[in-house]
């Protein structure tokens, strides 16, 4: 790996700490409303896998996609303004939190409905099949989505017609507030892979780089024509389920331990070093590299919320505008005014 390349990660680490964060401030401070679903904690698999797609991959993710859209390429601003229901959100300030969306950049949509990925995924895949293109498609989720009916369904369809999907399962432990042993028969998600003919690994979803180097490989092969596989991801995250969530089922001792030793502070404890002057031989970066990509972070984050707030809300004549184009050789009849 080139340094400039482990700078980009280390900076989308970084990155995706702190908007999440000021997400979380600003929804606290009453400044917009509905679900958020915070990320802290599960940085390393968004950068990972990202970092090793091509930028023409798509992706599909869930109602916790913030972070995804931002590594995809989505401007900050955007995502901020999305949050805050502006007009200049990704999605017309009109999805919100849980469905941000930007056909550009490839970015196919976060899902609120656990399972929805799945049927996306592969109908984008069968599109690249039928076209005979060398793109893959990225579908996240999490381990409790791998119990719904969709999940199956999915996977046995996509390992007969071998579309080009990468699953990759962000295991957190918790569906909300239950613990993965607790509702699944086998919670080693990567292991059901089998029952479809299709390989299944497991990495640790705290090492950005391990997942990086996983992620790489398993794409490689996709792009081979080697068929869909499925990529489990160990993380865990900080906050609860949702901003609604207070976190009483976990003690404060087992978030303190998974704390230290979360994305950010193996890339501390692993990445950071004093780079060798005479030999230029170490990639590490070193801690003012750090506290430049700290200072970079910062005015993003707060030029997004700046742009967020800036940024008027939708009218209803948006609405009427985004219903036209979701419709194809229909005549649209629109209510008559009502007066009096």
């Amino acid at each position: 790996m080139e340094r400039d390349q482990l700078r980009g990660m280390v900076r989308d680490l970084l990155l995706a700490r702190r908007f999440e964060e000021r997400a979380g401030q600003a929804y606290s401070e009453g400044e917009f409303g509905g679900f958020l679903h915070l990320y802290p904690g599960e940085e390393a698999v968004a950068v990972g896998v990202l970092h090793a797609a091509e930028p023409s991959d798509y992706v599909v993710s869930t109602y916790r996609e913030h972070v995804h859209a931002l590594v995809k390429g989505v401007p900050p601003g955007r995502v901020m303004a999305e949050l805050y229901g502006r007009r200049d959100g990704c999605s017309g300030g009109m999805g919100g939190s849980m469905h941000l969306f930007d056909r550009e950049r490839r970015f196919m949509g976060g899902y609120a409905i656990v399972g929805e990925t799945f049927p996306v995924a592969i109908g984008i895949a069968y599109g690249i099949v039928m076209r005979k293109l060398s793109e893959a498609v990225i579908c996240f989720f999490g381990e409790g989505a791998a119990n719904q009916g969709t999940f199956h369904e999915s996977l046995n369809m996509a390992a007969l017609w071998r579309l080009p999907v990468l699953f990759v399962c962000e295991n957190n432990r918790y569906q909300i507030g239950t613990e993965v042993h607790r509702q699944s028969a086998l919670p080693e998600i990567h292991k059901r892979a089998c029952a479809y003919g299709m390989p299944g690994e497991n990495a640790d979803g705290m090492d950005v780089l391990a997942v990086h180097e996983v992620a790489q490989r398993m794409l490689r092969g996709i792009r081979a024509g080697q068929g869909p596989q499925l990529l489990e991801l160990n993380t865990y995250r900080f906050r609860g389920h949702s901003m609604a969530d207070a976190g009483a089922y976990r003690s404060r001792a087992e978030v303190e331990s998974y704390k230290r030793t979360g994305p950010l502070q193996r890339v501390e404890q692993d990445l950071v070093a004093p780079v060798d002057r005479l030999t230029g031989s170490s990639i590490a970066l070193d801690q003012t590299t750090m506290q430049q990509l700290r200072d970079e972070v910062e005015q993003i984050v707060e030029a997004a919320v700046a742009f967020a707030e800036a940024s008027p809300a939708p009218a209803l004549s948006d609405a009427w505008d985004a219903l036209d184009a979701n419709r194809r050789h229909e005549t649209l009849v629109r209510p008559e005014p009502r007066h009096g």
